[in-house]
């Protein structure tokens, strides 16, 4: 069973493609822990069932999946109706 962590912020590459633009997302578990995971790691946690990530949107949960375009694996949130992309309009993370 994998452990779900609220995915609160995003580091971006300065690509133009939309399947291409996230370097690593973030978030915090209490007062003190941050997490950061590479693209890459998110990936291979999500697929060995090691993490599953969520987005928080209108107090929904909103999966973060893996989709693939042209051949090459990227992240993003699953259809709510509600944003195109929760994933893409969360806010930077901080350094």
């Amino acid at each position: 069973m994998s452990t779900s962590l609220e995915v609160h912020c995003i580091k971006k590459h300065s690509r133009e493609s939309p399947h291409e633009r996230i370097h690593s997302i973030g978030g915090q578990i209490g007062p003190t822990y941050r997490w950061q995971h590479t693209h890459d790691q998110a990936i291979a946690y999500i697929e060995s069932g090691t993490f599953d990530y969520y987005v928080s949107q209108g107090g929904n949960r909103v999966r973060v999946i893996i989709a693939t375009h042209l051949g090459h694996k990227y992240l993003k949130t699953e259809a709510d109706g509600i944003h195109p992309n929760n994933l893409l309009s969360l806010p930077e993370c901080p350094a």
